[in-house]
């Protein structure tokens, strides 16, 4: 197989804050020769950059909380602590908007960098690409509540100990996608990293 595909045809089904559209596609088999034409929607994101914000000196990682329709729609707790976030412009590199979106959304200022991870948040529908970035951060300078009103974000800030952190992740008080692997990333690398920045 030579993991070939292709695109038969591709139509906007929806353009508003985020685009659906809708493909025709054909894919090789494992077992040989092609697949049906498929129809399948994908929700487009873009691409998009995570950051956990950590704080070495104090043990600290910096949480937002905030609304997302996502949970509500299945009847869940739609308040959900996750780490700052946003969107990568047309022209934008990724760690440019790491240092923009954590103090908009945060108050802090990032001091250095760490690649954590680039992956696919939900290939099966989404063609949203996640950077994910740890970030140096002075968590004394958070700001409580943050947010862009053009975009309707209303964001609570709170820096909590590394600790605390861990034990929201085990509870599943976490239990978003981005959150989960930064802080499952953390755990593996927090001695590391506090060397590194020490």
């Amino acid at each position: 197989m030579n993991y070939q595909y292709e695109i038969l045809s591709r139509t906007r089904a929806f353009d508003g804050f985020f685009h659906v559209d809708v493909l025709r596609l054909r894919h090789e088999l494992f077992d040989g020769g092609w697949s049906d034409a498929l129809t399948r929607e994908l929700f487009e994101r873009g691409r998009a950059v995570a950051v956990l914000p950590y704080d070495p000196v104090l043990d600290a990682v910096v949480v937002t909380e905030q609304f997302r329709v996502g949970a509500a729609a299945v009847g869940d707790h739609p308040w959900l602590i996750e780490f700052v976030a946003g969107m990568i412009e047309p022209g934008e590199e990724p760690e440019n908007v790491a240092h923009r979106e954590t103090e908009e959304e945060s108050g802090c200022e990032i001091d250095a960098l760490i690649p954590i991870s680039e992956y696919y948040s939900s290939p099966g529908g989404m063609a949203e690409r996640m950077h994910l970035f740890c970030g140096r951060v002075d968590s004394t300078r958070i700001k409580r509540v943050s947010g862009l009103e053009s975009e309707g974000e209303d964001i609570l800030v709170r820096a909590i100990p590394y600790t605390e952190a861990v034990s929201w992740l085990e509870s599943g008080k976490i239990n978003s996608a981005t959150p989960i692997i930064a802080m499952q990333w953390l755990m593996l690398n927090r001695e590391r990293v506090r060397a590194l920045w020490a």
